[in-house]
């Protein structure tokens, strides 16, 4: 939990303010804390899952608010807008997705998704759903709403839905289970076919509401996407970002959810901060709205992150061998690492990484319960392929000690 400090001065201290229960129910977000860590000259970052600076298109984005500004008859980009989003956006993320512009909202990013959704579905000692490891936002979102979590191990697949239906029948009832379905943070497991069927049956049957987080789905480079989650069950609720791929600095997102739960959701915003941005909502409206600008600039984040998932991959199979377990990256941003010797604590570890002049996150801080700790996330997406090889190098020396010499051919 957050500490905060106690000047000696009565008036200040933290004991002389009555706080709701809501702050002790949530602890600061370790990732994060870790991640202020790493932010020193000369360190190669494997940790935060952050868009490359240089995939942003800032000319593009740069045309479009000037366009938009200009054009702004009546200041109505700069002016409040409806707390469900401007009308263009909305359509524009109903056609993408095939469903009716009713059922979308704009929010500010997705993680204020997940907050209304949390909100609206969860009530105090309330069990929601969600894999371990898992997003760390979600489990945040989830506790400050007093879920009770029900940690459901996750595989290469993701979420185990054969130990989720275990659960349901020895008598746990979940009001959610939460999902990232493509590409998982902080996995990168895609949930198949078959799996995603079995979860949007057991929603059916048991009366929970699936919730599709999906940030990740459009940066596949290989292989060929699942149906989405909605073509399962009717009792979905999807959560979108722009974040990755446009810019997150946008903070434009969205849910899209059946429509009484949609109404719910924009009462739910109301208090919260009355609207989404107006100018950042028409200015991502502009780009997307460009033609063959989306699929062009995705093609080229795809080639981006392709090359560096496999530079990533390469350094780790040269520089660990058999002592490291993953899976390479098909898309998304992120490979989950377990190491053989299982004497090694990566979050122990983690600070004499940062000396060494490499980051990254340790299962540990994904965790609902403890555990993962000879587990790692690392992150492709930051870091140029070349300095990837020389990050993993010095990952190597800090976990495994130091990389023997490579015979000369």
């Amino acid at each position: 939990m957050v500490k905060l400090r106690d000047t000696g001065n009565p008036d200040r201290s933290p004991s002389s303010y009555r706080l709701s229960g809501a702050v002790g129910r949530i602890e600061s977000s370790m990732i994060r804390d870790l991640l202020a860590l790493a932010d020193r000259p000369g360190l190669i970052s494997l940790a935060g899952g952050l868009p490359a600076p240089e995939s942003f298109p800032v000319s593009v984005i740069a045309e479009a608010a000037v366009a938009v500004l200009t054009g702004n008859v009546g200041g109505g980009a700069l002016q409040y807008s409806p707390t469900q989003g401007i009308a263009g956006l909305r359509a524009w993320v109903a056609g993408r997705h095939g469903v009716a512009v009713h059922r979308v909202t704009i929010t500010s990013g997705s993680q204020q998704a997940l907050d209304l959704v949390a909100r609206g579905f969860v009530g105090t000692g309330d069990v929601a759903a969600l894999a371990d490891p898992g997003y760390v936002g979600a489990i945040q979102a989830l506790r400050l709403a007093g879920a009770d979590l029900l940690a459901v191990p996750s595989d290469g697949d993701g979420l185990m839905v054969d130990v989720l239906e275990d659960r349901l029948r020895r008598g746990r009832r979940p009001v959610l289970v939460y999902v990232v379905t493509n590409f998982d943070n902080p996995t990168g497991a895609t949930m198949p076919a078959e799996r995603r069927s079995a979860l949007g049956g057991l929603a059916e049957r048991y009366g929970f509401v699936v919730v599709e987080d999906d940030p990740y789905g459009e940066l596949r480079w290989a292989g060929s996407a699942p149906p989405a989650m909605a073509t399962y069950t009717e009792r979905v609720i999807t959560l979108g970002s722009f974040s990755k791929i446009l810019a997150p600095g946008l903070r434009v997102g969205y849910v899209i959810a059946p429509p009484p739960v949609a109404e719910a959701l924009v009462l739910l915003k109301q208090p919260v901060d009355l609207q989404t941005a107006t100018l950042n909502q028409r200015v991502v409206l502009e780009v997307l709205s460009r033609p063959g600008f989306l699929e062009a600039h995705l093609a080229r984040l795809r080639a981006l992150y392709a090359r560096r998932a496999a530079a990533l991959a390469t350094a780790l199979h040269d520089h660990f061998g058999p002592g490291l377990r993953f899976t390479p990256a098909d898309g998304g941003l992120f490979i989950w690492a377990h190491l053989v010797d299982r004497s090694v604590d990566t979050l122990e570890k983690h600070t004499a990484a940062i000396d060494n002049g490499v980051a990254y996150l340790p299962g540990a801080g994904f965790g609902i319960d403890g555990r993962h700790r000879q587990e790692l996330r690392l992150s492709f997406s930051a870091a140029p392929a070349d300095q990837l090889d020389e990050g993993v190098r010095r990952l190597r020396a800090t976990l495994a000690g130091p990389v023997p010499l490579r015979p000369r051919s």
